[in-house]
């Protein structure tokens, strides 16, 4: 038996499923959890289905949490998407359920879980949700509203199908979704639509970005800044991609100061694998995506420093 049929048979044998995802969520970890919901909600309407977690941060328009107690937990199956390690989990009540399911898209470095089904060549994990569909689909039931969430995920992560992670079944699956006939063109516009305020931070990334001559990029946005322009942390992501358009950027690294001190580190590639750097400042993520922290800016020095060799190895 597959691990697709074997997780199949535990949605099946459960009356209860709850949905996490990672915390500070993005498109694709909405849109696969909420997406799987709807899914589920469709194929088995006796089953009580519920998708939980922190704020969606600016992403109410895809989709809100729902509140349940910890009772609700037992004997149910917990399914967690979009989530590489247990401590990103959004409600750190998944482990309170009787069994649970990891779904994810992300390279498998921590396992957790009774069933994994990992796909790290999948352009996201939404792109896998709906993989499932089409495995069984005289069992799951797509409906319109599933397909505008998880079309919401793959546009997320693959940045309107401009990052390499796109392949011709990603736009298979995407053209699939849209014969749903929801308002894909209105869902991308909201999805790319950013505030006033992100748009100046955008100048500033513009003018601001520090570029060495191997390709390496870097920006810096401390809490006084963050004030200043008027961002929180998640409004962020909307700047995350801009370095990538300058020509001669080759990998960057944007680091947004986080209140306790300590900066958040996003960083991006075209080309030379960046997540075995993230590993190690507590992060990780996918080659050309990854995340990671750092204490302050003199640890932010060393995870640029070590950017620019990377790039200079890579340009070599």
């Amino acid at each position: 038996m597959s691990v697709q049929e074997d997780i199949l048979a535990q949605i099946k044998a459960y009356g209860t499923i709850i949905i996490h995802r990672h915390q500070r969520p993005d498109p694709d970890a909405i849109g696969s959890q909420v997406g799987l919901a709807e899914l589920l909600r469709a194929s088995f309407p006796s089953k009580q289905i519920y998708q939980v977690g922190g704020p969606t941060e600016g992403l109410d328009y895809l989709a809100e949490m729902q509140k349940i107690d910890e009772a609700t937990y037992q004997e149910a199956l917990v399914i967690v998407t979009d989530t590489a390690n247990a401590p990103r989990i959004s409600d750190d009540r998944y482990n309170l359920g009787a069994k649970l399911i990891k779904i994810d898209h992300h390279p498998n470095d921590e396992p957790y879980g009774d069933f994994i089904w990992v796909q790290d060549e999948a352009s996201s994990c939404s792109e896998i949700i709906a993989d499932f569909w089409q495995l069984f689909p005289d069992e799951l039931r797509m409906t319109k509203e599933a397909a505008r969430l998880l079309y919401a995920g793959i546009v997320g992560d693959t940045g309107r199908f401009l990052y390499p992670s796109t392949s011709s079944h990603t736009l298979r699956i995407a053209a699939d979704l849209i014969d749903y006939g929801f308002d894909y063109a209105g869902l991308n516009r909201q999805i790319e639509q950013i505030s006033k305020n992100v748009a100046r931070l955008s100048g500033y990334v513009y003018q601001n970005l520090q570029v060495d001559e191997s390709g390496a990029a870097r920006v810096t946005f401390d809490n006084e800044m963050l004030a200043e322009f008027g961002v929180s942390d998640a409004q962020t992501s909307g700047v995350v991609p801009l370095p990538g358009t300058i020509e001669g950027v080759l990998a960057w690294a944007i680091f947004v100061q986080q209140p306790e001190g300590y900066y958040r580190v996003r960083m991006r590639s075209k080309g030379p694998a960046i997540n075995e750097i993230a590993k190690r400042y507590h992060g990780g993520g996918h080659a050309l995506a990854s995340g990671a922290n750092v204490k302050d800016l003199d640890q932010a020095q060393e995870l640029y420093d070590e950017v620019k060799e990377l790039c200079k190895n890579y340009t070599r």
